[in-house]
């Protein structure tokens, strides 16, 4: 939400325009997109976050119950959804296509898989966490964060911005 009070509009194409003229939104709204990135986590099932793979599933559960074909495809979904949300944080805090003039698509790319490797990296780095750890940083530590800070930012909008 402080995302689309900083640029007016729902219109991603209008948000990345908006951050080639001022600043990418990742400088101004840091915590949140710390927040945004963990959440996205949690959204796509990766690990920290990966609770739908319980350890007895590991061994036993849905990665050998699918075979051939439909084990690729199950697979694809999944990827391709981590690729749909780094596209959707890459837009919402860093500029989207934009970068200095540079081949759109080649600047798009790159930075979409700079996302996909954080992805990599947290996976390698950072323990599961169970299911009530999860849900106790959800409610208790990200919620009233994240509506502080959209009553800040809305607060500094409000006071800044002369309506006519």
């Amino acid at each position: 939400m402080p995302v689309i009070l900083l640029s007016g509009t729902l219109n991603l194409v209008h948000i990345v325009l908006l951050q080639e003229y001022l600043v990418w939104f990742f400088f101004p709204l840091f915590p949140l997109c710390i927040i945004f990135f963990i959440s996205i986590l949690a959204e796509t099932n990766r690990t920290p976050f990966d609770l739908a793979e319980a350890e007895a599933e590991l061994v036993a559960g849905y990665n050998i119950e699918y075979s051939g074909i439909l084990f690729a495809a199950f697979f694809l979904g999944e990827y391709s959804n981590i690729f749909l949300m780094s596209a959707l944080f890459i837009i919402l805090f860093f500029g989207g296509w934009l970068f200095f003039g540079i081949f759109p698509e080649l600047v798009f790319s790159i930075k979409i898989v700079s996302v996909a490797f954080f992805f990599i990296f947290v996976r390698a780095n950072v323990p599961r966490y169970r299911f009530d750890q999860l849900m106790s940083i959800g409610w208790k530590v990200f919620l009233p964060f994240v509506l502080g800070f959209f009553f800040f930012v809305s607060g500094l909008i409000k006071s800044f911005i002369i309506i006519i």
